[in-house]
């Protein structure tokens, strides 16, 4: 049987840069910042009071008032995406395609706002008080089954929870289904919504957030600097509509690259820090390139994981090197979340989108606040800015808690 070809043909996303992709990726390549003080709850008592939030969300653009009120806002977020996703990629769901189109959604930690809310209104008033509504809302697929009940989508829906390599474990699930032939198209990425209380006190706790940039909040999140002390929490989702080349072309979709690889692996070492001879961040690219078939030397630009934390930074680069050899000084390395901040499960999605617009648009976003170089990272991470360059291939990494690692490698589209 002939292995089928999988392009991506829709994308979409709400960012910290905008509530839209194409505002966002026009401010990622002007090296603009989407992180600023927190306004989603009074933070004037935890040591980081910064955060990329999705700013001037009106959810009623796309549900009345009352689908919003029974809904956390990431599960809001994923109706957004998802129906400008489907708007993109000009797709229409009838009954003849309904039960051929899956929707599989990366997302890390659910509705935790929800929790937040009714575990408090449980300590206040009793448990007579809680919502009937408050179950459905807080559970994680609940993102990809809204999508369907908005859209029609009848086919396979689930949720893929691996942490912050959540988005991108979806994608390659959802490539997987495609080329299994289970499915003929896909809604898949990531969506989250974890700017909360209780999120920010336990990541502070952690000792992961960035805590000494509140008065300077653009310059909070610096992938690869020398003076990284951890991430900056953000929020959002990041869409792609996967589809069978064949179907692609009968319905003369446009198409933004296409999917040719997908690797994951586990460190099995620690919970919280990875393996620090990046073995395993290693063999999930090595996976990849195995299941794209082509040499590293074809990889012209990855978007890494690079969470501004002092261990998956230096870590990240080992394993490029074990990886790509001499050739790693070759590539171009962005760190979007320079930018955007760590979008924890929806992370790999909006990455992935930026790096099929990179290859599309032979434009690679650079990286900004990377003043200092950390000499233990010494790889060309374009710290001077975006750059016009043409790529046939680009990988995307995400590496969760855990240990478990997932790469990306989408291919330009050139037929």
């Amino acid at each position: 049987m002939v292995r089928p070809r999988v392009v991506v043909t829709g994308v979409s996303g709400l960012t910290p840069l905008a509530n839209n992709m194409e505002s966002s990726w026009k401010k990622l390549l002007a090296g603009e910042s989407g992180i600023a003080p927190l306004t989603l709850f009074d933070a004037s008592a935890y040591d980081s009071r910064i955060a990329g939030e999705v700013k001037g969300f009106v959810p009623e653009d796309f549900m009345t008032s009352k689908q919003a009120r029974h809904m956390d806002r990431f599960t809001q977020f994923a109706v957004a995406a998802g129906s400008m996703l489907m708007r993109d990629a000009n797709f229409s769901i009838t009954q003849d395609n309904a039960f051929d189109v899956a929707v599989i959604l990366g997302v890390g930690m659910g509705g935790l706002c929800t929790i937040e809310t009714w575990h408090t209104k449980l300590l206040e008033s009793g448990p007579s008080r809680i919502s009937p509504f408050m179950i459905p809302m807080l559970i994680s697929n609940m993102g990809p089954a809204q999508v369907s009940i908005f859209t029609g989508i009848k086919g396979p829906n689930l949720v893929t929870t691996s942490a912050c390599a959540s988005a991108i474990h979806a994608i390659g699930t959802a490539y997987s289904e495609i080329l299994l032939g289970r499915v003929t198209c896909a809604v898949s990425g990531g969506v989250e919504s974890t700017v909360t209380p209780l999120a920010m006190g336990g990541f502070t706790a952690l000792k992961a957030l960035a805590t000494h940039y509140n008065d300077a909040p653009a310059k909070a999140s610096r992938p690869f600097d020398a003076l990284r002390e951890g991430f900056v929490l953000g929020e959002g989702a990041g869409f792609m509509f996967l589809e069978n080349l064949e179907n692609a072309k009968a319905r003369s979709a446009k198409i933004y690259a296409e999917v040719v690889g997908y690797g994951a692996s586990c460190d099995a070492y620690h919970m919280t820090a990875p393996r620090v001879d990046g073995e395993g961040m290693a063999r999930s690219m090595h996976n990849a390139l195995r299941e794209a078939g082509i040499p590293p030397a074809a990889v012209g630009h990855i978007n890494a994981h690079a969470t501004s934390t002092r261990l998956n930074d230096a870590t990240e680069t080992k394993a490029i090197k074990q990886i790509f050899g001499n050739h790693a000084g070759n590539i171009k390395i962005s760190a979007t979340k320079s930018m955007t901040g760590h979008l924890l499960g929806a992370a790999g999605g909006i990455e992935a989108v930026f790096t099929a617009l990179a290859l599309r648009e032979e434009m690679l976003p650079g990286t900004i606040n990377l003043e200092n170089p950390d000499p233990e990272c010494d790889l060309d991470y374009m710290a001077d800015g975006s750059e016009r360059i043409a790529c046939e291939y680009g990988m995307c990494n995400s590496f969760g808690f855990g240990g478990t690692n997932a790469s990306l490698i989408l291919k330009k589209w050139n037929e």
